[in-house]
């Protein structure tokens, strides 16, 4: 009989005995956690990265595609004020119209009206390119073009096809003045049959006619 009193004293002992100090801080920790918590992340406050990943994003979405195509755009080429005879010529074919340093200036300022630009400034940097002999110029240029218009990280980037991409890439192993032929000629391409058509109806062409026809009538 003893020693079944013992065994039941024991038992009540064990029954009230309160929860160890480890449960109890695991638990007071978890509390904590959730509390402090931010809205993405189990962290331990508010400044977490995901914060400064969501922050970038908002800057990055109020710079406008305008803005960052405006940066680093080179000015436009010096060239005579364009007769009536050559500003009539750019209706005639595209190709007389990128033919004058005239004509392809009033090409560019219809194109940054679209936020196009970058097409023209990528044509005008590979026949630069082609004009270069010398192999560090020619390797370096070709770097910068393909940061500039080729790489998807840029703001200026040109829209290309895989193929041509893969042309590029592999080109730039040992980049020449023609690394860049076949991009250039599919840009040349869409200028041609995608904003060329718009130019002509556009009003900075019509305006430059009537301008040049006024003044020959005058004359």
């Amino acid at each position: 009989p003893m020693g079944s009193e013992r065994m039941e004293m024991r038992k009540r002992q064990m029954s009230t005995t309160p929860e160890t100090p480890g449960a109890a801080l695991a638990q007071h920790s978890t509390g904590n956690r959730g509390s402090n918590a931010c809205c993405f992340c189990w962290c331990c406050c508010c400044s977490c990265s995901c914060l400064t990943v969501r922050n970038q994003d908002e800057e990055r979405a109020r710079r406008t595609s305008h803005e960052l195509q405006a940066e680093g755009i080179p000015n436009c080429e010096e060239s005579p004020a364009p007769t009536l005879e050559e500003v009539n010529a750019w209706a005639q074919s595209f190709d007389k119209l990128m033919l004058t340093p005239a004509g392809r200036n009033a090409f560019r300022e219809f194109l940054r009206t679209e936020f196009s630009e970058e097409n023209m400034l990528f044509w005008m940097a590979c026949e630069e390119l082609k004009q270069e002999s010398n192999k560090s110029v020619i390797e370096e240029k070709a770097r910068l073009i393909y940061e500039d218009y080729i790489s998807i990280l840029s703001p200026k980037e040109v829209s290309l096809d895989s193929r041509v991409r893969e042309v590029i890439n592999r080109n730039m192993l040992e980049p020449s003045q023609h690394t860049f032929d076949d991009a250039q000629l599919q840009i040349y391409t869409l200028m041609h049959r995608d904003s060329y058509p718009r130019f002509m109806n556009s009003a900075i062409y019509k305006d430059l006619l009537q301008s040049l026809s006024e003044k020959s009538i005058e004359a």
